[in-house]
């Protein structure tokens, strides 16, 4: 055990747990509709700067500062250009969502994106599969990303995987069940800024390590020259892949739930404007960084099996203990803030969409607040025993959670949004085609046209949309006839 990296990361715990206890203080007195506003979406009271904070946090992941280097260490720089599709993603989340979204949002006093889908569409069945999809498939993201926090445990610790696992799983479940949205969005902007920081340091450091630029090119080069061309070690990286999967982690995150709710919690058209540019800056300047340390740590650890290993070892390698430890808090924050959300998000689509819809609104607010706090507790026990088999990089499991929830939601949140003509029928034809055939392509289907899977399931889902919210124009409007003579003749 490197006792000087536990102590510095365990500081850093600390200071999360501090300020989860801190703000539950706001859930203390909340009841009803206010309890449901804070815990799920901090009051709606984000400013600009912890707006951009907590969506790079969020979306900042272990795939991202565990899972992505690992996967640029085996495949060099073709997987460091395709990792900087991901620059675009709070610019578009917030320029096509931002205020048309927010005001939506409030005026079906939504708390959840199933909130707003309810409002929009008035279905009970669009409510229902929504809900069974964010649980589906956010079930795998979590996963992804509780492996990932206990990978950095184990290396950091020499512990095993399993006991790792646990004790990364009782740090997070403890102050989300406390503190909430809130905690939540206070922790992100604390993490986020660590993460820039950690970031930056590490880079430095590996670039020292490895006797500066071009000693490293050349190391790599020599060792496999298609790790410095675009299309990865084995060649595999071709333009068609990396060009769709700018789809996968670009401009198609706008449909997933985790990063669609953070839109609809922003206090005022400032604070968005202001979170446009941060958040677009740090998170290209986090991802460049942190895949070029995947790479340039090749030449330095040679050897390294398991990819997910790659950051760890490499901090512990190139820092001074006590350093390493607080540059480790980088990916141990961004992979606890990202948990916490999804937590949330799947806490939220149980207790707000599917109890309190159809189960029993009227339930007392100390019922809901039992059923929150319990429902966020089963929830991570569940995805602790799911977590204790991994894969061998968990980037992998976590893509396959982004694209589904992509294939799910994207056409029904953009196109609910700008286009009156949107139905429920299309809507739910679009949701129902879009989970079928994201699983159907992925399973059976891989790399179909050489794209990534997420792209057929999109088009198909738009194709759905469109053509069933056309035939069914009509039978709305006689429905909606039918209603009014009802109503004049009442």
């Amino acid at each position: 055990m490197n006792t000087p990296v536990v102590i510095s990361l365990a500081i850093f715990l600390a200071l999360i747990f501090a300020i989860g206890f801190w703000s539950s203080r706001s859930l203390k007195n909340a009841t009803g509709d206010s309890f449901l506003q804070e815990y799920f979406l901090g009051g709606r009271q984000l400013g600009g700067f912890i707006l951009a904070m907590t969506m790079i946090a969020t979306y900042g992941s272990a795939s991202s500062f565990i899972g992505g280097p690992g996967v640029a260490y085996t495949q060099g720089f073709g997987w460091v250009l395709l990792s900087m599709s991901q620059v675009a993603t709070g610019y578009f989340v917030l320029m096509i969502l931002g205020k048309k979204f927010a005001i939506m949002a409030r005026r079906y006093k939504a708390v959840t994106l199933i909130d707003y889908l309810k409002g929009r569409y008035q279905s009970k069945w669009v409510v229902l599969t929504a809900a069974f999809s964010i649980i589906i498939f956010l079930f795998s993201a979590m996963a992804a990303q509780w492996v990932g926090g206990a990978r950095l445990i184990e290396s950091l610790t020499g512990l095993n995987y399993t006991t790792a696992l646990f004790i990364f799983a009782v740090s997070v479940l403890v102050y989300v069940i406390i503190g909430g949205f809130k905690a939540v969005a206070l922790t992100d902007t604390v993490q986020g800024v660590v993460m820039f920081g950690g970031t930056l340091i590490l880079l430095i450091a590996t670039i020292m390590a490895g006797g500066g630029i071009d000693n490293i090119m050349a190391d790599l080069t020599a060792e496999n020259p298609n790790l410095v061309t675009p299309y990865g070690a084995d060649g595999g990286l071709s333009p068609t892949y990396v060009s769709s999967f700018w789809i996968l982690v670009g401009v198609a995150v706008v449909g997933l739930p985790q990063v669609t709710v953070r839109a609809m919690a922003y206090k005022n058209s400032r604070s968005m404007h202001r979170a446009l540019i941060i958040g677009t800056i740090v998170v290209g300047f986090i991802m460049l960084n942190m895949h070029l340390i995947g790479v340039f740590a090749r030449p330095i650890l040679p050897g390294i099996e398991v990819g997910d290993k790659v950051m760890p070892l490499i901090a512990q390698e190139v820092l001074p203990p006590w350093l390493a430890g607080i540059v480790l808090a980088a990916p141990m924050a961004a992979i606890m803030s990202t948990v916490d959300s999804l937590l949330l998000l799947v806490s939220s689509a149980v207790v707000k969409d599917v109890y309190l819809n159809y189960i029993k609104p009227d339930a007392s607010h100390t019922r809901v607040k039992r059923m929150s706090f319990g429902v966020t507790a089963i929830l991570g026990i569940l995805v602790f025993l799911m977590a204790l088999s991994p894969p061998d990089l968990l980037i992998w499991l976590n893509l396959f959670a982004f694209g589904g929830l992509e294939a799910t939601f994207i056409w029904p949140v953009v196109l609910g949004l700008y286009w009156d003509g949107g139905n429920k029928y299309g809507a739910l034809a679009s949701m129902v085609v879009g989970i079928v055939s994201y699983i159907i392509v992925d399973q059976f289907f891989p790399s179909l046209f050489g794209m990534h899977n997420v792209v057929v399931p999109i088009l198909l889902s738009f194709i759905a949309f469109v053509t069933i919210s056309l035939l069914t124009k009509s039978l709305i409007q006689n429905q909606s006839i039918s209603h009014d003579q009802l109503e004049r003749s009442m």
